[in-house]
């Protein structure tokens, strides 16, 4: 009886031990499929990273409502007094682009006003990538040691070139918003929403 008692606990430690001894040798190897260590990213790379993916809704969203909707601005129940067309949305958009920017002394700046002549679909869209580009130059500016310094603008926004940058994206997404609904008052799914 003692024997097959020393048999069965000698079974159970052994049973115990096997997945133990190979806890302990994967813990020193390393996992093939584990997480890379987190790298450092640049605050440029970082925010280009959702520009490019802010930029490529708006601009879309421009291409997509024909030529001949750009003066379309809603009308009917609600009160739409003075609100823009899709032309000036796109326009304006453009315009602040470079305004957030403006005093960084990046190559490729605009005058904002030079914009206001435009009118086709095509000079607008073009004038909207150009200004994205100037931003993403802009962005490409930002380091770690003066992505936080102050600049110019009301004391209580507390702006920075990080703070900038993210105020030109919420300031695009705002305007995206109401350009998606001209779309789909036209029928148009935006490019964004389509699967």
């Amino acid at each position: 009886m003692h024997l097959l008692r020393f048999f069965a606990v000698s079974a159970c430690c052994a049973a115990l031990a096997l997945p133990l001894s190979s806890f302990a040798q994967s813990d020193a190897a390393p996992k093939a499929n584990a997480a890379p260590a987190p790298q450092p990213i640049s605050p440029a790379e970082s925010l280009n990273a959702i520009l490019g993916q802010v930029s490529g809704e708006i601009i879309g969203a421009a291409e997509a409502m024909p030529a001949d909707k750009y003066d379309f601005a809603p009308s009917g129940p609600g009160d739409f007094k003075g609100v823009r067309t899709f032309a000036q949305q796109v326009r304006h958009v453009a315009q602040a682009n470079y305004q957030f920017f403006h005093h960084w002394n990046i190559p490729g700046y605009v005058d904002p006003k030079s914009l206001d002549s435009l009118k086709t679909k095509d000079e607008l869209v073009k004038a909207l990538r150009d200004s994205f580009a100037f931003d993403q130059a802009a962005i490409n500016s930002i380091t770690p040691e003066n992505a936080f310094n102050s600049q110019p603008g009301p004391p209580e926004y507390k702006l920075t070139r990080a703070s900038m940058a993210v105020f030109e994206m919420e300031h695009t997404m705002d305007h995206y918003g109401q350009m998606v609904e001209y779309l789909r008052m036209n029928g148009i799914i935006p490019p964004a929403s389509r699967k």
